[in-house]
């Protein structure tokens, strides 16, 4: 938007007023340009592998699998791409119609037309020898098992209808747009939480439920589906209901604005009122957290441990990286230091010597060599910022994964071969914990969680956590208001390698052996994906980041609710990552400072801006911008 533009907008000026297009009056080159993007990222999602892989999952029985939904998503969000407008000051607006639903049918149209060049392609030519991985199946799915003029005339027509759906979106509104993609949303988030569901069902002994929800193949059934979507669209309803009530929050309105509850006045103002709501949120919070795995199958509680162990990971690296704003791309040596701590002073395997103290003790070993290597690679690199300091942190963290490899230390670590037999994790000789537990280990995890959680909370609201968000902002200027960044960084790499040694140790103990290739480079990779989702420096976004890119692709090693994604995980990662880099850089639940110091550019022109409006305002009333009469 021009600055003449933003001035108005500020002012309170509108657009020009709205006016009506004809249905074909489109933004030809940039239709044009939306559907070959289009058509190359259908064609790179056919032979890429994804349709064949996904098409074992289906999500509504029997007519839509994950396969074909790899191919039915794009058009949707290109469709509503094309149909997005700035309207500029001064320029006209249009009403929204017709023509937005014309544009997204036609990129997609054009998107899907791909397809059908890609259908004639692998009929007429042989593609094996240029594309080594391309399957049979592919065709099969492209044409619906039908025939090859099936699938060449149907996808074109699927693209148009799905492209026109996403145009459409701006026609409607954007109350009808949330509750359609609510709807979208839940439905696909009911049918890939099918083990989740089930094993709920299970645990309530409610079976019954997941029987009339998913079919014989597990997928959600025809009236299964028409319950969520109708479900979802009633929530959304009653909520937007509740939003427009005067009497939200049980408060009514009565002539001098006093707020009544049950017919008294409410003597409890609303600042007074959050503490005790946060209280009970927390206590539901941590009831259901505690009560949910005993009712939870082997294969949940598993894939919420595997989250856990995330989660502790993530909320380390959230200190140096979310908090201290330091680029730490070798955080998986901290990990590496937790667990192999742990397993050569617990495991009588241990090559050189085992003296297999109780685990707790080695805990209290292992964060005092986390925080060891916390300073040894964070001293070398204090002074160094930006790219310098990723690409040695990223060295350092490969040093320790090549050590526990070499031959030099292989009488210490046992090189390739790891250790094992390590124990589980004895509990005030009360119970032992065992990785054939699953529950058990959830447990051990959530409390370390819980510790990791308040650490990580009190030190954002201490003096050292506002030392580090000083760094982050502005490290020069920090150092000239007083903070001794050097400390302070320090502080970080040894706050975050103690919390990283957590995980480290609770893997050891839950595997019952530690190798080296669990602690490759990639799991940093991994970590870093995780906190720039979820949001730099805020707590709750790094526990949801974890949750849905753990939970659901799964880690590294470690499998998710869609095992089909396995290998196809690292390639979403690097996606995702660009996408909230360009789109969303603060994450999907962002810390409110850290997304004012990300957007610090477009706030000081809004400054600017008012103060321009403020000056133009008062030069034309015969006033200064103080004021007073000239």
């Amino acid at each position: 938007m021009t600055v003449t533009g933003k001035i108005s907008a500020i002012r309170g000026a509108g657009p020009a007023p709205a006016h009506r297009r004809r249905l074909l009056d489109q933004d030809w080159p940039r239709l044009l340009r939306a559907g070959a993007v289009l058509a190359l990222g259908q064609v790179f999602i056919a032979l890429s592998g994804m349709p064949v892989s996904f098409d074992r999952r289906l999500l509504i029985d029997p007519v839509l699998s994950l396969g074909y939904l790899s191919l039915l998503w794009l058009p949707l969000v290109v469709g509503y791409w094309v149909g997005r407008e700035q309207v500029l000051e001064g320029m006209a607006a249009y009403t929204r119609g017709g023509r937005d639903v014309a544009a997204g049918a036609i990129a997609g149209l054009l998107g899907n037309a791909g397809l059908t060049l890609l259908v004639l392609g692998i009929t007429h030519f042989d593609i094996r020898d240029p594309l080594v991985n391309w399957s049979p199946q592919l065709l099969d799915i492209l044409e619906f098992e039908e025939s090859v003029w099936l699938g060449t005339l149907i996808w074109p027509a699927i693209g148009a209808g799905t492209g026109a759906l996403g145009g459409g979106m701006h026609w409607a509104g954007s109350r009808t747009s949330r509750t359609t993609v609510t709807v979208l949303l839940s439905v696909f988030g009911t049918a890939v939480l099918e083990s989740v569901i089930t094993d709920l069902t299970q645990g309530f002994h409610v079976e019954a439920v997941s029987d009339w929800l998913y079919g014989p193949k597990r997928g959600l059934t025809y009236p299964a589906a028409i319950a969520v979507a109708a479900t979802a669209v009633g929530v959304m309803t009653g909520l937007a209901a509740y939003r427009a009530s005067p009497a939200r929050d049980g408060r009514t309105t009565r002539g001098n604005g006093a707020a009544t509850v049950g017919g008294s006045e409410s003597a409890r103002p609303a600042w007074r009122r959050m503490p005790t709501r946060r209280a009970m949120n927390l206590v539901l919070t941590v009831a259901a957290i505690v009560v949910l795995p005993l009712f939870l199958g082997r294969l949940t509680n598993e894939l919420l441990a595997n989250v856990g162990l995330f989660i502790l990971l993530a909320l380390g690296l959230n200190i140096i990286v979310g908090l201290a704003g330091i680029l730490d791309l070798g955080y998986v040596a901290f990990f590496a230091v937790g667990g192999y701590s742990v397993a050569v002073l617990t495991s009588p395997g241990s090559p050189r010597f085992d003296p297999e103290i109780p685990w707790f003790g080695a805990l209290f070993a292992a964060m005092l060599l986390a925080g060891l290597a916390g300073l040894f690679i964070g001293a070398p690199v204090i002074r160094m910022r930006g790219d310098y300091l990723a690409i040695v942190t990223l060295g350092f963290g490969e040093i320790i994964r090549v050590l526990l490899l070499s031959d030099w230390l292989s009488g210490t670590f046992n090189g390739a071969q790891g250790i094992t037999n390590v124990p589980g994790v004895e509990v005030f000789g009360l119970a032992t914990v065992r990785g054939f537990e699953p529950r058990s280990v959830l447990y051990l995890v959530l409390v370390f969680c819980a510790i990791a959680v308040y650490v990580s909370w009190r030190l954002e609201n201490s003096r050292i956590g506002r030392a580090w968000m000083a760094i982050r902002e502005d490290e020069n200027v920090a150092e000239a208001m007083g903070v001794d960044t050097v400390s302070a960084k320090l502080m970080a790499f040894v706050t975050g390698a103690v919390l990283g040694s957590f995980s480290g140790a609770i893997l050891s103990a839950k595997v019952g052996s530690v190798f080296p290739h669990s602690f490759a480079i990639i799991v940093s990779i991994v970590i870093l994906v995780v906190v720039i989702f979820g949001g730099m420096g805020n707590i709750p976004g790094v526990i949801a980041g974890a949750v849905v890119l753990i939970g659901i692709l799964g880690g590294p090693n470690q499998p998710g609710l869609l095992q089909e994604f396995a290998e196809y995980k690292i390639l979403i990662y690097g996606a995702l990552l660009v996408w909230m880099m360009l789109q969303r850089s603060e994450g999907l639940i962002p810390n409110m400072r850290r997304a004012r110091e990300l957007h610090i550019d477009e706030m000081n022109q809004d400054v600017w801006l008012r103060a321009q409006a403020a000056a133009d305002d008062a030069h034309n009333e015969g006033g200064n911008p103080r004021g007073g009469r000239l």
